[in-house]
Parts: structure tokens; sequence; C-alpha cells
């Protein structure tokens, strides 16, 4: 679907997953990423973008899907390709979804991480934003639609410029290790999205990568180096396949067959994607208690503890602020919810 910044801005439920630039002051930025903002404006069109929440998607206006083939080169059945960007609200939304998806399917497909470049910088004024402090309450919106604990105040307190800068310290990541990127990525939106720690300063990205085991010293010369090639080299497959807007999702099978799926949808999309490829996939079980689910993934949202156990909503904030009470489990609290982890790994 298509949508004009106008008509995004006057929809009454719209937010915004924007950005954030690299301080020219920050610690490890470099010319480099600031030629890449300026090569990837000129070859990319990428626009500002504005989330709409009822279509779950952070769309770019410009561009339009193309029938591309993507080839599936992976051991297993199913290869995903997944379209996001660290300050994607919508991609944020989707969280208790892809994780249940691991869960029940993680064994029959591979799946591959590119960074959307979701917006280069603020050098532009469309549709009444400006400025950071415009898109404030767009976000707050968003974590009422989705669910899922988002502060829109960062965006008064310490706004960011950029989403290049921790888009790019997330393929210095996977240089690493890819699990551990994943985990680095998961642990860049907590900090946007309920501290409201600005990532694009690098000192939060470093404290980002140290409590995920990265290298922090090989982070930043990847950063600085390998990094920026491989962001390149993602824009430039978003822009192949026209890419229009995050979260953006590719399910292909060794057959050449695939399932394209535009913003945030129920659990059932997805699963239904991955089954039209393969029949054969089969479901994993695996047990829904508290430290089954906590063993799996550290933190979770009170949504993404209902996605994963089956219980209803509510009686899962119930037993989430019961184990807290009782320490098991830490409890962080923003003004549009709160994110339980478990102790020992805060610890």
């Amino acid at each position: 679907m298509h949508y004009n910044l106008v008509q995004m801005i006057q929809t009454k439920i719209t937010t915004i997953a924007l950005l954030f630039i690299l301080n020219s002051n920050c610690t490890g930025q470099t010319s480099n990423i600031q030629k890449t903002s300026k090569m990837t404006k000129e070859t990319t069109n990428i626009n500002p973008l504005l989330c709409d929440p009822e279509a779950g998607f952070c769309g770019l206006p410009d561009n339009s899907p193309t029938d591309k083939s993507i080839e599936n080169t992976a051991d297993k059945s199913i290869k995903i390709i997944y379209f996001t960007d660290p300050i994607c609200s919508s991609c944020w939304g989707i969280e208790p979804q892809l994780r249940k998806l691991k869960l029940e399917y993680g064994t029959n497909y591979e799946i591959e991480y590119r960074m959307g470049g979701l917006l280069p910088d603020w050098s532009y004024n469309s549709g009444g934003i400006s400025k950071p402090s415009d898109v404030a309450h767009h976000w707050d919106e968003a974590s009422l639609y989705y669910d899922m604990p988002i502060d829109g105040d960062i965006w008064i307190e310490d706004p960011l410029h950029s989403s290049y800068p921790p888009s790019i310290a997330f393929k210095a990541a996977e240089i690493q290790n890819h699990k551990k990127a994943l985990l680095f990525l998961r642990e860049l939106k907590e900090m946007v999205f309920m501290r409201k720690l600005n990532i694009t300063k690098w000192e939060n990205i470093a404290a980002a990568a140290e409590k995920t085991g990265l290298n922090v010293n090989q982070l930043k010369t990847d950063y600085e180096g390998k990094a920026q090639i491989l962001f390149e080299q993602d824009l430039k497959l978003a822009k192949e396949l026209g890419v229009r807007g995050f979260p953006t999702i590719f399910f292909s099978n060794n057959n050449g067959e695939k399932e394209i799926i535009y913003g945030s949808k129920p659990y059932a999309f997805y699963e239904t994607a991955l089954l039209k490829l393969d029949p054969t996939a089969q479901k994993a079980e695996y047990n829904k208690n508290w430290e089954t689910v906590f063993s799996k993934y550290n933190s979770l949202t009170a949504k993404e503890f209902a996605e994963l156990t089956g219980n209803p909503r509510k009686e899962s904030e119930r037993i989430l602020n019961q184990l807290a009470d009782n320490g098991s489990l830490r409890k962080i609290t923003t003004k549009n919810g709160s994110l339980w982890t478990l102790i020992k790994a805060a610890q």
C-alpha cells in the first residue's frame, strides 16, 4: 500500500520510527559515515518515515516492491530476509511474533537481518515534521497500539539524529558473531525504546556491546571500516528488492517460491507464510512455563510473555509481577509499560 506523508500525518494513530545521526563530536564517528549518508540519499531516495500502527508499517513512499527473485541457498528449507531498523517502532511491535516463530520453527529456516536505513539525517521539513520533538507523541501512541513499551520522551530529552550509526554497529557486531549480534540489536532497542538512551552515541553502543559479550575494540574497528560497506550493501539490496518500508520480511524456499509480509501482523501470518512454502515444516513443542521462556529470552515484555506462553495478557502481567515480587525477575518500568529481566541475566 502507498502512503504520502500528508495522509499519514492526518491519520489519527500514526507513529514515527525515526532516526538518529551520529553526532559529529561523538566518539567513533568517521567522515565515511557522512559520505555514506550523502551517497545513500542520492542513490536510494530514502526519506523520513512516518509509521502507521494500523498498517503496522514504517514506509518508504517513493519505492515500490519488485518481483526480483530471492535465491534460497541455505541448508534449511526456508530462507528469511528481514529488512528492519533499530528505531523502527513497527519492528519493535513484532518482536513477540518473531520470538515465537523462532521457538516453534527455528530449525526450519535461516534468517538474515538487513538494515534499511530508516533516516539518514534531519535535513528535511515535511508534513509539519521538522525536528525530533515533533515526533515524540507518535512513539507514545505506537506504544499503546502495539502494547510494547516505548517512551517517546527521548525525542525531547536526548534526541537521535539518524538511524545509520546503530545500523552500522549491528553490521559490525555480525562480523564477530551472529547470535551475539542479535542480542546486541535487542539491547539497542531496549535502550532507545524504554530507557531513553541515545544509541547514536558511542558510549551507549559500547555499553550494549559489552553487555552482550562482544569485543568492544574490535566492534569499533569494524564499525569504522568493514561494517560501513556491509551497511551500504544492505541499502542496495533493499532498493533492488523494492523494499518500501519496515518491517518487510521475505520468505523463500528451494523451489524459488516466495511470500512477502509487509508490516506488523498477527503471528498466524508468519506461520502461514512459512508453512505455505514448506508444508512439511514441523512445529517444535516447548515448555511454556516461565523458567523455560526466560531461559530462551532473558528479557520479556508482558505482550511477549503472553505470546510465548499462551496466557491472557492481563494474567501474563500478574504472573510477571508476582515473579518480580518474589525476586525471580527484575522489573523495569517506563511510563508506557514494563520489561521483566531474569535476575541471573541482569547481574
